[in-house]
Parts: C-alpha cells; sequence; structure tokens
C-alpha cells in the first residue's frame, strides 16, 4: 500500500542530492543577491549527535531552503572543529592517535547530518586538523606575529567609516632613538613587546589533570576546568599571549550595529568591562618633603608622562573623588615594584606571602566572601592630593592583570578596602557623605589624622577615634575632609579632580577594561604547532629572540607521535617530539628549536567562517573578491554559550584582518541568533539513585521489594531510584516538588533538564529517524515553540507532528492504490474563491514567518491548510503545487516525493518560491468582537472595511448583544474598525 513511508522516501532524496549535487555552489562567484547563512562550527564528539543538535541545523536549512526558492545565491557549509581536549583524552587511555578517533568521529557525524536531509554544500566541508586549513591558521597568527596596535592612528576603513586606532605592521612602529643606538638586538626586543602576539611569563592557570594550562574563560567561578570539573591552580609560566586588550574599545563600541540578542552584546559589554576613571601617580621617590616638592614641580611643567617613571606607583581609580581618603596603597604580589619596595625586615613575610598567592587563581582571590590577607612591604607612597605619607601592602585581592596591578586604598568607601582596613587595624577616613552638610566631628578627627605617623597605622599601634564605621559608604554624595572639594557632587567632583590632576602633571582621566589579554598557549599534542622557532646560544640555550617560520614553510605540521603521556610537568607534550622536527639551523646559521607549545582550540574555529567562501585556496587563506561578495555572514544560528569565548574572539582576529586590508567588512556575523536548548524529557530526567546519581530510565523498572522507600529500583543493582516521574493524576503539588498522592514522603521530580549522559536523558536522533523519519525530527523541533526557547522533549510531539505528515501525504496520494498515483479528488480544476483564498493566505503566512524565524507558526498556518482542504471533496492542483513547495523547506524529503509525484521531472530545491496575491486574501466581511465593559460577549459579520458608525449600529442591532445591554444605561459606545466594537454600561 502506498502509505507514507520515510524510510523509503528519505533515502531515496538523499541519494538524488548527492548524484546531481543539488546544492553545491559553483567555485566562481554568482552573479546576483547573496545569502550567507551558518551553523556554529560543531565539535565531532564521539557521542554523536542527540536531538538537541539539529534544532540550530534546521532553522538555518529552512532560511536557506527558502532563500533558493527566492532566488538567492546561498553558501551554506559544514565542517568541523576538530582540534581538542577530548581527542588526546582518549589518546593517553588508549593509545590511540586522536587523528584515528577524530576522523572516527567526523564520519558519524557527517552520516546522522545527510541523514537528516541538510542542504550543505558538501564540496566546501573541512575539519580544522586539515594541514591544508591549518596551514592558514598559522598564517594568521603570523599576522597577529607582525602587527602592533597604534591607538592614535585616524583612518577610514573600506567600509567608509572614520576610525582611531589601527593595528599596523611592525616594520611601521616607531622606534626610540635610545633603542635603536642599542643595536639590532635591542630593536627587536622591543618589537616583541609591542607584537599582538607576545610572550609573556604570567600567573597562568594550570591544570595538572588535563596536562594544560585554561584561559580564564575555561576556569569556572569554583577554579575548576570548565572541562571536566578538575582542580586548576596557579603556576608561573611563559605563554604566548594575544593582545585582544588593543580592541577592547573597538570589541565594545561597534557591538552597537549588530543585529545580535541584547543578551549576548550585554554579556560581551560586561566581559570587556570598560569602565571611566583616572590614572594618578603616588610618589615614592625620596621619602622627605623636598624631595616630594621637588617631584611636584617637576610634574608641573613636564606634564603627566605616558608611562610611569621610577619615582612613582601609578594607579586606576573609578572614583578619584575620594582620593582624599587613600590611607594605605596595595600592590599585586606579581606587581614589578614589590621587590625593590620592600624592606629587608620584611624580605622573608612578602615572599612567602607571593609564593601563596601565586597558588590561586584570579577567581579565588577576588572573592569578596573570602578572609582578607596581606604583608607590609615596609615602604610608603605620598598621595599627591594632600602630601600624606601611606603605607604600600601587598594583597592577593589586587590583580596584577587589572587596571596597573596598584590601588589606593580607599576603605571608607570600599567594600574590600575596608574589610582589609578592618583587619590590620589601618585607617578609615571618610570623604564622600549622602548629605552636603559636613559632620564636623568627622572634620576634627582628619585633624588628627594628618598628625598620625603612618608608620604607627600601619602597625595598628593607633586607633583614630571617631572614624568607625559599621560598613563602607559605597554610594555617591558630597565631598567632605577633601579640601577646597568639600560639599561638592561627586558626579561634580570625579570630572573636576581629574582635571585638576592633569593641569598638575599627577593624573588624567583614563579609560580601563576588565578584560585581559588572550592566554593562547597549550601544552598539548592536538592542537596546531605554533610557527615560531626560538633562537638558541652555541650551548642550545634560548636567547629570547624568536623568529617567524616562513611562509613558504607553512604548514607546520604535527610531528607522529605515539607517546601521548603528559610530561606530568608544564613542559608541552610537543617536547618529547623527534628533534629532527624539533630543531634546525637557519641559512645565517642560527640554532633554532621549534615553539613546543600548540594553539588552543578556539583558534580554528576563529577564522573557519571566511574558509567556506573559498576552501581550496592553495594562494591565500581566501579570495580578495570572495570575501567581499559573501562577507559579513548574514545568518549565524548557535548556542548562546559561547557569547564571550568564540565569539568575542573571531570579532578580534576579524578586525586585525580588516586592519591589515586581509577583509572588508569590520564584523564578522551581521545577525546572530541563539537557538534556546531542547531539554531531556522530564520521564528521561527524574530518576535518581541514593547518591543522588542520576540513572537512565532505561535500568528503573518497578519495585518489588517492599522493604525499599521507593517505587522505583535500579535494574542491575537494586538500589531505590528516589526521584520518581509519574502523571499528573498521580501526584499532587507540595513546594517546589511533586509528592505521590497516597505516599507524600515519595518526592516526584517533574521537571526536564538539559541532555546529557549522566542524567541518562540524552535521545539519539538516529532512533526517531529510524521510527518516524527524518522530517517528522525536523518539523517537530521546529514546532516546538520559539526557536530562542528551551523547550522540553516529548515523543509525543514527535507523533503529533508524523500524524500531520501523514494527513499532507493522504491529501494528495491515493493510499488506497496498489500503487503510489494522486488521489482521486486531486483534479486540474480552477479552484474557488475560498479556496483561493485559503492558497494565498498560507502562502504569506509561512513566508513572512520563515523571515521571522518564526518556524513554530509557520507549521499551524501549513496544518491548517492541509486540515481545511482534506475536507474538501474536491482539491484543485492549482492550489496543492503551491502547498507542497511551501512544505519543502520544512519537510524536504516529503515535498520532493510529492512534487515528482505531480509529475516534475527536476528537484523543487530551485523552484520559485510561490507568490500570495493580495486581492485574493481580503475578505468580503470581517468578524469583530463586541465587549461589555471590556469583555467579550458577541461577535459580528460586518462589510470588511465598515465605518464606525455601520459598526456601531450593526453590533446595537445583534440580538445577543441587545440581551447584554436590556435593562443597562450606555455610558460610552467605543469603535476601532476592524478591531472591536465596546459598550460601556452602568446597572
Amino acid at each position: 500500500m502506498p502509505r507514507y513511508d520515510a524510510n523509503r522516501i528519505e533515502p531515496k532524496w538523499q541519494a538524488f542530492w548527492d548524484q546531481n549535487a543539488t546544492f553545491q555552489l559553483p567555485d566562481e562567484i554568482p552573479e546576483g543577491e547573496k545569502k550567507y547563512v551558518l551553523d556554529m562550527f560543531p565539535y565531532p564528539s564521539g557521542d554523536g549527535l542527540h536531538v538537541g543538535h539539529p534544532e540550530g541545523y534546521t532553522a538555518t536549512d529552512i532560511v536557506c531552503r527558502h532563500a533558493r526558492m527566492k532566488g538567492q545565491n546561498v553558501l551554506h557549509t559544514m565542517g568541523w572543529d576538530s582540534f581538542g581536549l577530548p581527542a588526546e583524552q582518549h589518546a593517553i587511555k588508549t593509545g590511540t592517535h586522536p587523528r584515528v578517533t577524530t576522523n572516527k568521529n567526523i564520519d558519524n557525524f557527517r552520516r546522522q547530518l545527510k541523514s537528516l536531509g541538510f542542504s550543505y554544500d558538501w564540496s566546501r566541508e573541512f575539519a580544522t586538523t586539515d594541514p591544508d586549513y591549518y596551514r592558514w591558521t598559522q598564517w594568521i597568527f603570523l599576522q597577529l606575529f607582525d602587527t602592533w596596535y597604534d591607538p592614535e592612528h585616524e583612518w577610514t576603513g573600506p567600509d567608509s567609516k572614520q576610525r582611531i586606532g589601527k593595528g599596523r605592521p611592525i616594520a611601521e612602529l616607531p622606534i626610540p632613538n635610545d633603542v635603536q643606538s642599542e643595536g639590532e638586538s635591542a630593536v627587536r626586543k622591543y618589537q616583541d613587546a609591542h607584537r599582538l602576539a607576545y610572550q609573556h611569563e604570567a600567573p597562568v592557570n594550570w591544570c595538572p589533570a588535563l596536562g594544560t594550562v585554561l584561559a580564564n574563560e575555561e576556569v569556572t567561578a569554583e577554579g575548576r576546568s570548565e572541562r571536566g570539573d578538575h582542580p586548576v591552580e596557579r603556576r608561573q609560566l611563559r605563554q604566548w599571549m594575544l593582545r585582544i586588550t588593543a580592541y577592547a574599545e573597538r570589541l565594545s563600541e561597534e557591538l552597537e550595529d549588530l543585529d545580535w540578542p541584547d543578551s549576548v552584546k550585554a554579556l560581551q559589554r560586561n566581559w570587556i568591562g570598560k569602565s571611566l576613571g583616572a590614572e594618578v601617580d603616588f610618589y615614592i621617590g625620596s621619602q622627605t618633603e623636598d624631595g616630594f616638592t621637588a617631584w611636584k614641580q617637576q610634574r608641573e611643567q613636564t606634564g603627566f608622562p605616558k608611562s610611569p617613571d621610577t619615582d612613582v606607583l601609578r594607579v586606576y581609580t573609578t572614583r578619584p573623588d575620594t582620593l582624599y581618603g587613600a590611607t594605605y596603597m596595595v600592590l599585586a604580589p606579581e606587581h614589578p615594584a614589590v621587590d625593590r619596595l620592600t624592606s629587608k625586615d620584611q624580605q622573608t613575610a612578602v615572599e612567602e606571602y607571593r609564593r601563596m598567592a601565586g597558588l590561586k587563581s584570579d577567581l579565588d582571590r577576588t572573592d569578596l566572601a573570602k578572609e582578607k590577607t596581606g604583608v607590609f612591604t615596609g615602604s610608603y607612597a605620598t598621595n599627591p592630593v594632600n602630601g600624606q605619607q601611606i603605607p604600600i601592602w601587598i594583597a592577593d585581592y589586587v590583580l596584577v592583570s587589572y587596571g596597573t596591578g596598584a590601588i589606593m586604598a580607599v576603605p571608607a568607601h570600599d567594600e574590600r578596602d575596608f574589610e582589609f582596613a578592618k583587619a590590620f587595624d589601618l585607617p578609615i577616613l571618610q570623604v564622600v557623605a549622602s548629605t552636603s552638610d559636613t559632620d564636623s566631628t568627622i572634620a576634627d578627627d582628619k585633624q588628627l589624622l594628618d598628625t598620625l605617623t603612618m608608620n604607627e597605622a600601619a602597625e595598628g599601634s593607633v586607633h583614630v577615634p571617631g572614624l568607625e564605621l559599621d560598613e563602607a559608604f559605597t554610594e555617591t554624595g558630597y565631598a567632605i575632609n577633601s579640601g577646597t572639594y568639600d560639599g561638592m557632587a561627586t558626579e561634580d567632583f570625579k570630572p573636576k579632580i581629574a582635571a585638576d590632576l592633569q593641569e598638575k602633571g599627577l593624573g588624567k582621566e583614563a579609560v580601563n577594561y576588565r578584560l585581559r589579554d588572550w592566554l593562547f598557549s597549550r601544552q598539548r599534542y592536538w592542537g596546531e604547532p605554533f610557527p615560531i622557532w626560538h633562537e638558541l646560544d652555541a650551548d642550545g640555550t634560548p636567547t629570547g629572540m624568536v623568529r617567524a617560520v616562513e611562509d613558504a614553510e607553512l604548514p607546520v605540521v604535527l610531528p607522529e607521535m605515539e607517546d601521548f603521556q603528559p610530561t606530568g610537568t608544564p613542559d608541552p607534550l610537543l617536547s618529547k617530539a623527534p628533534e629532527e622536527w624539533l630543531y634546525q639551523t637557519a641559512d645565517d646559521g642560527v640554532k633554532l628549536k621549534r615553539e613546543t607549545n600548540s594553539m588552543p582550540q578556539w583558534a580554528g574555529s576563529c577564522w573557519y567562517y571566511l574558509r567556506f567562501a573559498d576552501p581550496k585556496n592553495s594562494e591565500r587563506f581566501i579570495d580578495p573578491a570572495k570575501e567581499n561578495y559573501w562577507l559579513p555572514v548574514d545568518l549565524y544560528i548557535g548556542g548562546a554559550e559561547h557569547a564571550v569565548l568564540h565569539l568575542l574572539y573571531s570579532r578580534f582576529w576579524h578586525k586585525v584582518l580588516f586592519d591589515r586590508g586581509e577583509v572588508t567588512t569590520p564584523e564578522p556575523f551581521q545577525k546572530l541568533v541563539n537557538q534556546g536548548m531542547i531539554l531531556g524529557a522530564p520521564e528521561l530526567s527524574g530518576f535518581q539513585d541514593t547518591d543522588g546519581n542520576w540513572v537512565s530510565s532505561k535500568k528503573v523498572r518497578e519495585n518489588t521489594n517492599e522493604e525499599l522507600d521507593a517505587t522505583h529500583v535500579i535494574a542491575d543493582t537494586g538500589e531505590p531510584a528516589t526521584a520518581v516521574k509519574l502523571e499528573a493524576e498521580q501526584v499532587e503539588k507540595k513546594g517546589e516538588n511533586f509528592v505521590l498522592a497516597d505516599d507524600p514522603k515519595i518526592v516526584v521530580d517533574s521537571r526536564a533538564y538539559k541532555m546529557s549522559k549522566s542524567r541518562g536523558n540524552v535521545i539519539n536522533p538516529d532512533d526517531i529517524v529510524s521510527q518516524y523519519g527524518a522530517d517528522s525530527l525536523r518539523l517537530y523541533e521546529m514546532f516546538m515553540g520559539p526557536l530562542e526557547q528551551n523547550k522540553p522533549w516529548s515523543m509525543s510531539g514527535v507523533d503529533g507532528v508524523y500524524r500531520f505528515l501523514g494527513r499532507a501525504w493522504r491529501m494528495i496520494v491515493d493510499e488506497r492504490a496498489d500503487e503510489v498515483k494522486l488521489n482521486a479528488s486531486v483534479q486540474d480544476i480552477p479552484p474557488n474563491e475560498d479556496q483561493e483564498r485559503i492558497l494565498h493566505k498560507t502562502i504569506q503566512a509561512v513566508g513572512e514567518d520563515i523571515e521571522r524565524l518564526s518556524f513554530n507558526t509557520a507549521i499551524s498556518r501549513m496544518m491548517e491548510f492541509t486540515n481545511a482542504v482534506t475536507a474538501m471533496d474536491q482539491r484543485p492542483r492549482a492550489i496543492l503545487e503551491p502547498f507542497v513547495l511551501l512544505l519543502a523547506p520544512f519537510a524536504p524529503h516529503l515535498a520532493e516525493e510529492l512534487w515528482e509525484l505531480f509529475g516534475h521531472e527536476t528537484s523543487l530545491a530551485y523552484e520559485p518560491w510561490p507568490e500570495f496575491d493580495e486581492s485574493k486574501i481580503r475578505e468580503d466581511t470581517v468578524e469583530v468582537p463586541v465587549q461589555i465593559n471590556g469583555k467579550v460577549k458577541a461577535k459580528i459579520q460586518v462589510p470588511n472595511g465598515a465605518d464606525k458608525t455601520t459598526l456601531e449600529t450593526t453590533a446595537t442591532q445583534d440580538e445577543t448583544v441587545q440581551s447584554f445591554l436590556d435593562g443597562k444605561q450606555i455610558i460610552k459606545i467605543i469603535v476601532v474598525p476592524g478591531r472591536l466594537v465596546n459598550f460601556v454600561v452602568k446597572g
């Protein structure tokens, strides 16, 4: 019987699309309008796809199929973000080369995606692990290595916008005369210090379990690895860094022009963390009155220097209005000035404290809840606004990577400073009050504070009476104890004091960012090798000088290795590579050793969207003409979890390439949409064992042991499953959870959770395709709700859309025949007015819904059409063929089969999208609701376009309306033409 059989139809059309290269673009640039639609680069894990993955892929496929039918040239591709930890962790456990594991996973992912009928141009497929691809990843790294950022350069980009700040070739970096006079080595070191890709000895996040360092973004708030949840510790290591902070302003400001979710923009802006404040120099030179006076006089003449000299500690503060309240200073333990500021009697304590601080993560150090620790250095600084000498401490709550790594501590107005001052009995001076009335008691205490020696205060031997606060006052207000600024409102005081400091050469207004430079080194094997040589001296010791691998020698291919066990130390795995790969002698006779760190997984995914436009080019990373035609990406769909990692990194790389003239657009992705998660079905998420571990529903059975305090047990252990999902009538609500109606001691968990192996709630799409077909899976995932929302999986929902596709099939196909043929009710007759109206209304609604990415409502419209037409005795072919074209982006296999059945010999993939006729949509009459005091009580039929008088008269004469008005006094009649009539009555 010719019933709807997805298992017959779908493989047939997938083979057809492959054999005919239906979705393959020509290599040359096409004519006409383009549409570049992209899915976020997937990592091919060994677990394969679960049903959450195809959600975004289905959305992009619908958009692409619709765009082709609208006559646009569509770039829709798929590839693999295939470097990374999982394959290497598998290699450590099994000895299997990561390449073998990765290729196997890719093959499985490709098979699964093809089984879902996505219209990718598979001729453009590549993986980040392909040497032909990572050759150009290495080349882009060398562009970063060859670039410095000129923050003052004014220029006009190819987008015709004026900008301040540009990445420029390192050859254009001005070299100071004193550096040039020291020779070539000094010049190279100066250049290296300004490159966007540079080496830095820094405290990093070292994960012993993973055998690699991690970027701050890859460490959780608990100080553990995001992947694997392993402990992370701090180590001082030489690492490659990327100077993403140079682009902080542009990364923040240029978000404005993007069609992105506000939530993602906010996440990026918060991560960049732009703040406006002031840089101020505290004098640490000769601690005499004459020394400080002479320094101030010199500064008035020379102005505020671009870089601090050795006689000062430069701080960044967002509250320059609190300068008069600075009673001590704090340096980060790693601050370079700590060594020279530590007195002999404090040296041992300072060294031990620095050692302990180095073991903590940045997140742990800045935890507001933790107890404050620190050590006095034995030295003092002079506050530039009042000449007070204040003690200099080191404390781990200050990070060397934020601001200048030094702060002025104002305990009366900062929570962390307040807690520190309380812990070490340091002075607390209030300089901001909630009102403009100055407290004379506080002023008197300020005079007392002036007479104190800061040494006594630092030692905690003196208390300042009358200045005790229960907590820091962190709000704005009015200045007190601030000299001539007393009484000034905070918002006026901040710019005023910044300007006064700049006039005297003591400070200046400044912008700071929370964003840190990107830690770009990993100690793994399975990553892109750096295209960098280290120069060695005669006895093989690194000189500290590096040189780039020549372009002609790219790619630097990973060496063949069999031992993937971590070294047990921060030494990279590639340090165990064969010597012929590690070492070389340059043409100038210098001995060279390769960089043995590898790049992070993010490297390859930073620019893959560019390569899809020109994947086979062996001469350039992208042809300029193709870049100019295809870029930027018009629609990018993926998970919100990439908001401050992949998306920020990609924007950074793209802007560097833009500055260097390699691309013509300042941003890579014009429109971004984050699809919501598909959650595991509640019935698959509701079982936990006695230890709280999640248990697959497949392992749970009914309890037959009366002694077990649960209704279900784990089949292989007999242990009780304490959380149970039952039907609604079997449970009652109690607080946040449900309980069994007949046994309230048993908790019922009816929530849906994110799919994960640990919870046993993962649904394999292969199983759904086998049972219901790919079209049903695609259609259900789009019908579940708005694309951006999280939705729980439901097998009954899959069954529902499967039945709809069966109705669409039977609407056209005669299931009672012995062969596949058209239903006898399908006739070549002109449609009547009602039939035309429902067709054109459906065309309009489905087309508009696809443009809005409102796929669930589009499917509802097609369901309404199917229900209406199925009820017709005669079904004009003229309305059925356009419907099949509307269905095609959603259920392409079924649509192709029906299109062929109508006698068409070519694929419908490029058939013109049906156009709706406005005149055929217009109704002669419309239904208008009638309200009584705002509540709908009746509906009336009136001519389309009826005026207010006609509406009011018709409503008043309606029998149902009259029954509600009987005995009532009409106060007012509100008429909105075409929308409603509302009688306001009383009585």
